[in-house]
């Protein structure tokens, strides 16, 4: 195994190790602080990260707000001082070492907001500012303005040339690196193209190679590439260390951190890492950003999925093929379907999938009466976290507060399931990780194989970066 040396990035010396962000409550001050000390880049992130009151005791998300603009403001607020708390914590348990980064999601409700808030209420605790999930074009200028760096996660050569064309070139000094975020291996929300298939992943070598190309026409030849997404050990990216194609090349660990005993994930969720298989973590489209994401396979997911499955099209008038006559609502709106879904429609009725949903696509989806009521509650409780949002279309733009479409059932309240599972207790129950989101690397599976995990073993984050800088 080749030597792993310490690599310039965002003007000091680093260990190219960088812990990946993961928004709601799981990479924290602790997680990140303690990264940080061992010589890497910590990662707090700053997406409604969980703050503190006076005596040190979490303080919950609760919205009093009378619509979704007034709870989004609550939101940002939350936001703002728990990225401050976090960052605190990350800087003092740090002592000094390594590198503390925030990282925040670009389609965020209130990102840029949160980010002037977070650095304004913290300064010159934050070395650097991580940001995907998007295009964000203004990270630059926000970046130039605290006197930080700023590390875009992109993945694609593509991608970054359009954010360096249009921004960044005004601000070539304060990039510290660019994140390649492999979009068919990294947990999380994936930045898949339309053009790109889900079920056939590329090899990522060819596209960092195509990034670090364009890079050295932009004049980046040491400008550090960061790969994120399917990074589990070292010794499997030998031929990238010190390559001297792809240049400065650093490792991001998004999955591995969440199973350390600085994580703050319940340990229902640390337990059931251990026993994922290959294959129970896969892309999936339902995330209200519209975006793909990575997650755990559970019966939260397969709910998700059973929803779409009891799927039919309709037309408000007969036409063609849909004349059988259907009706919707406690009203019995009618509408109609063909002949074949009317009978598709029976059955799913008989197993208590008796609610009809409207789709903003023109069709219909069949749920059970608790579960329509938990969607429409949960669309009206909206409290605007991201920019857009498909399943209770909220968007933050004016002046009608609309992302112009219905609201799609066939989604969910991403806000709502990430909070529940990041605070589930300390030991959690296996409900609650049955029943809400978690997100996770494809990679994820190999928890319950690697042998460092062996009985159980959860390692503290220093002894995971030991481990790593083995090579494996």
């Amino acid at each position: 195994m080749k030597a792993i040396n310490a690599i310039r990035m965002g003007g000091v010396d680093v260990l190219p190790l960088i812990e990946g962000g993961k928004g709601v409550s799981v990479s924290t001050g602790i997680s990140s602080g303690h990264w940080a000390a061992a010589g890497g880049a910590g990662t707090v992130s700053i997406v409604n990260a969980d703050s503190y009151d006076a005596e040190g005791r979490y303080v919950p998300q609760v919205y009093h707000g009378r619509n979704r603009r007034e709870r989004q403001q609550e939101l940002i607020a939350y936001a703002i001082a728990g990225g401050i708390a976090q960052a605190r914590i990350a800087h003092d348990l740090s002592g000094g070492r390594g590198r503390v980064h925030a990282n925040i999601l670009w389609e965020m409700g209130g990102a840029e907001d949160v980010i002037l808030g977070v650095l304004e209420g913290a300064p010159g605790l934050i070395h650097g500012l991580t940001c995907g999930a998007g295009m964000p074009y203004r990270l630059s200028d926000i970046a130039a303005r605290f006197g930080i760096h700023y590390y875009p996660i992109v993945s694609s050569a593509r991608a970054f040339s359009a954010l360096w064309k249009r921004s960044f070139h005004k601000n070539p000094d304060g990039l510290g690196g660019v994140v390649y975020e492999d979009p068919w291996r990294a947990g999380g929300h994936n930045g898949l193209s339309n053009s790109e298939n889900p079920l056939n992943p590329e090899d990522p070598f060819p596209r960092v190679l195509a990034l670090r190309q364009a890079m050295r026409g932009f004049g980046l030849h040491e400008t550090p590439i960061i790969m994120a997404g399917g990074v589990w050990c070292l010794e499997e990216w030998e031929d990238w260390i010190d390559n001297p194609e792809l240049g400065p090349i650093a490792f991001q660990f998004g999955t591995r951190p969440l199973l350390t005993q600085e994580s703050p994930i319940p340990d229902a969720w640390k337990r059931r890492l251990l026993t994922l298989k290959k294959g129970d973590v896969f892309l999936n489209r339902f995330s209200p950003t519209g975006f793909y994401s990575s997650a755990v396979n559970n019966p939260f997911l397969r709910e998700l999925q059973g929803r779409s499955e009891r799927q039919v099209a309709f037309s408000a008038e007969p036409v063609g093929e849909h004349t059988a006559a259907y009706g919707v609502g406690a009203r019995g709106r009618q509408v109609f379907v063909t002949e074949a879904d009317r009978e598709h429609v029976r059955l799913w009725e008989r197993e208590g999938f008796t609610e009809a949903m409207r789709t903003p696509d023109s069709t219909l989806i069949f749920v059970t009466p608790e579960k329509a009521r938990e969607i429409l509650a949960d669309q009206v409780a909206c409290m605007g976290c991201l920019s857009e949002c498909r399943f209770s279309n909220w968007s933050q733009r004016g002046p009608d507060y609309s992302n112009g479409h219905k609201a799609d059932p066939r989604s969910f309240c991403i806000q709502k399931t990430l909070q529940a599972i990041a605070h589930a207790g300390p030991e959690g129950d296996d409900g609650v990780m049955d029943n809400n989101l978690m997100f996770g690397g494809t990679n994820a599976w190999r928890f319950g194989t690697d042998p460092f995990y062996a009985n159980g073993f959860v390692p503290t984050v220093g002894q995971l970066v030991d481990r790593i800088m083995t090579g494996r």
